[in-house]
């Protein structure tokens, strides 16, 4: 499907506005210059980072509304102002005709899952100098896509909860690579029991990936990565039906489409 894109030149001239690239689409990353000298930059209430050199990165969720504000204040107090126009996408949605399966919530699984959701939001938290969210992001591996981000099953009208990446389809063993650079964030050490074998890395600016269902972690945490370096293994581990890798994305909370970043699979 195609999605819509903000492209707009870069001059040498100092700006007096925004200049924005990327798809303006639910679960688009769109990379940016902040006008000339600006001192803060906020996306609706979020306050954004901005390098030297006036680049920045934004995103939004898969559930982002129509419209998003981007404000920049100068050093004189002036504010430069621009409303973003957010596409809607259509999801892939499957209708069961029968009821949700209920949902693993006993006190042994409650007791295990608590530390491991502790330990992804304390990894999502971090922030590094990682500089991988300025690169053109590239697959971790190549194979069939067997999931797409958004999608989302519905029980008899009750939804389920959307894919939050994306799969490919692959054997165990299989090596993943680094989409882009970045920091070790979090390496499991053992099988988380949904994610199995977890493996993230900050690339910077907010934007991190997450690596799921390893057969293997190559990488340890705190360890600086380069894109295309070998970082783990396609695996089943965790609730995994079979091996596959599943790649997700989030940009400070909003959860992003990697395909969007990634492009069309080679």
């Amino acid at each position: 499907m195609a999605v819509a894109q903000v492209q707009i030149p870069v001059s040498s001239q100092p700006a007096s506005d925004f200049r924005l690239t990327g798809p303006m689409v639910q679960g688009g990353v769109l990379l940016g210059f902040a006008p000339t000298g600006t001192v803060a930059l906020r996306l609706g209430d979020q306050q954004v980072p901005v390098d030297a050199d006036g680049r920045f990165l934004i995103a939004f969720d898969r559930d982002a509304g129509p419209s998003a504000h981007l404000t920049a204040r100068l050093p004189d107090g002036h504010m430069v102002e621009r409303t973003l126009i957010v596409a809607p996408r259509y999801w892939r949605i499957e209708r069961i005709d029968a009821p949700m399966r209920p949902t693993r919530s006993t006190e042994a699984f409650l007791a295990l899952r608590k530390p491991e959701l502790a330990a992804i939001a304390a990894a999502r938290a971090m922030h590094t100098d990682a500089q991988g969210w300025r690169q053109r992001f590239i697959w971790p591996r190549t194979g069939r896509l067997s999931g797409l981000f958004g999608s989302q099953r519905v029980y008899q009208g009750q939804p389920g909860a959307y894919h939050g990446g994306v799969d490919v389809a692959g054997a165990t063993g299989e090596p993943v690579v680094a989409p882009a650079a970045g920091v070790v964030i979090l390496a499991a050490d053992k099988p988380f029991s949904l994610e199995g074998n977890l493996l993230m890395i900050d690339h910077g600016h907010g934007l991190n990936s997450a690596f799921l269902h390893l057969s293997r972690i190559d990488v340890k945490p705190g360890q600086v990565v380069a894109q295309g370096q070998r970082i783990g293994a396609v695996g089943a581990t965790g609730r995994a039906t079979g091996p596959h890798l599943h790649w997700g994305m989030m940009w400070d909370g909003a959860r992003i489409d990697p395909l969007l970043l990634a492009g069309p699979m080679p």
